[in-house]
């Protein structure tokens, strides 16, 4: 629990508190003379900061208030209970944008270091990220990115909170949606000026029979830019659906193992084997480049375990390896049953992971955080050389237009390059997307025209 002055940044200083779930704090800030003050009660604890406020506008003010009352809040916390964090005071979704805005005024490294107390190993992550990213970042206010949301899947896994359902319970649903994902997709198109890539999310595309998913790949088009399907399932995969996808253009396609071990798989909600996983890309790869997706942290896998599902990886060497932190999301299964999460080596997972892919060639090109992830780590996807996805760079540096069609489907538009974004959702359920479809393509058109 927070008790702060500071009410309009309460929520941005219980995402630090969460760091250290078992404290209660009290904040009070004062400024004056171009300063901020902050007091900081722990336990009858008192900790005081001072930092310079100078400020060019209003929304850096209140930046930089925040930015202050989170970094003070996280030194007492770490003081007190005499523990630090990986990522220090960060607790944004996209460390990497961040960096970006500060290598532009000057030592981004100093900064992450320095004044947001980032470990040396998180800050060389991060340069090494922008590093691989050189030749696909671009900031172009006419840029866009084609997105398509498909919310069923085979079977629900236990960690997943998308809206996704179980095809086989929403057979009723799926014409209405595809007719109105279809006048989606076509009105979308239409505000488009520069296409960098199109992106099939989901849920599981493929899940779809094969005429339902034709009629959307008919009305995305067939493409020369980067095309990316979460295919993800292997036991959703045919050939027949693998040959549609390359007729209609698509480059690259998700074949998602998360992990190599049978019962982990079934524990997890998974209605295939390892083995099939395997079967499936070895037809995938003569068609597609492969992004392949794994979990560190899955219930009840020890490091072991997850060193042999990352070794099995590394040998199929599929073009792109995205390695994910277990978190807790609310709205899955697994929250039903679990608060807080075993972090037990799940930190020695990731460095496995990081110093393993990195001996094979793969170079991390893209990096994510999210609420409730153990050991406050974070989601990176390596790739070899010339193999990176452009989609996945885009939407995480928010430099793009996104386009977006689907329930839950969010569109953004991006001002001089990224400084200011502009959205609008479209609703999560199934049934009042296809009620609303006329008014969320008009709500598109007024962003974007």
């Amino acid at each position: 629990m927070i008790k702060t002055n500071l009410v309009e940044f309460e929520n941005d200083l219980k995402e630090v508190l969460m760091l250290y779930p078992e404290a209660e704090a009290t904040l009070t800030a004062s400024f004056f003379d171009e300063k901020m003050a902050s007091e900081v009660i722990i336990n009858d604890k008192k900790f005081n900061y001072s930092f310079d406020l100078v400020f060019k506008d209003k929304l850096e003010e209140k930046r930089l208030k925040k930015r202050y009352a989170k970094l003070s809040l996280y030194k007492a916390l770490s003081s007190y209970f005499e523990r630090e964090m990986p990522w220090g005071a960060l607790t944004g979704i996209r460390p990497t944008k961040l960096a970006y805005m500060e290598k532009e005024k000057g030592d981004f490294e100093k900064f992450f270091k320095e004044t947001m107390l980032v470990s040396n190993e998180k800050t060389t992550l991060i340069k090494d990220i922008l590093d691989e990213q050189v030749g696909i970042y671009e900031r172009n206010d006419n840029s866009f990115d084609l997105f398509v949301s498909i919310p069923f899947c085979p079977s629900r896994c236990t960690y997943c909170s998308f809206i996704s359902g179980e095809i086989g319970k929403c057979k009723n649903l799926i014409p209405a949606y595809i007719d109105a994902l279809v006048k989606e997709i076509e009105e979308s198109k239409k505000l488009i000026k520069e296409l960098k890539s199109v992106y099939i999310g989901g849920g599981t595309p493929v899940a779809l029979e094969t005429e339902d998913l034709r009629r959307i790949l008919e009305a995305v088009g067939k493409q020369t830019v980067e095309y990316t399907v979460e295919a993800g399932r292997p036991d959703a995969i045919t050939k027949e659906k693998l040959e549609l996808l390359k007729e209609y253009g698509v480059s690259r396609i998700c074949v998602n193992p998360q992990t190599f071990n049978d019962k982990t798989l079934a524990l997890i909600g998974r209605k295939h084997t390892a083995n099939d996983i395997i079967e499936t890309y070895s037809k995938a790869k003569e068609y597609f480049s492969i992004n392949m997706d794994l979990i560190a942290g899955l219930p009840e896998e020890t490091v072991e375990d997850f060193k042999n599902t990352l070794d099995k990886t590394i040998s199929l060497r599929p073009d792109n390896i995205t390695v994910h932190t277990l978190c807790i999301k609310r709205g899955s299964k697994l929250a039903e049953s679990v608060k807080r999460l075993d972090d037990s080596g799940v930190k020695e997972m990731t460095d496995y992971a990081s110093n393993e892919l990195r001996k094979a060639g793969y170079k991390p090109y893209y990096l994510y955080r999210q609420k409730y992830m153990t050991e406050n780590l974070e989601n990176t996807g390596y790739s070899l050389k010339g193999k990176a996805c452009v989609y996945n760079i885009n939407i995480m540096e928010e430099i793009s237009n996104i386009v977006a069609n689907g329930a839950n489907a969010v569109s953004k538009r991006v001002f001089n390059g990224g400084e200011r974004l502009e959205r609008t959702g479209n609703p999560k359920d199934i049934k009042t997307y296809i009620e609303k479809i006329d008014k969320l393509i008009e709500d598109k058109n007024k962003l974007f025209g």
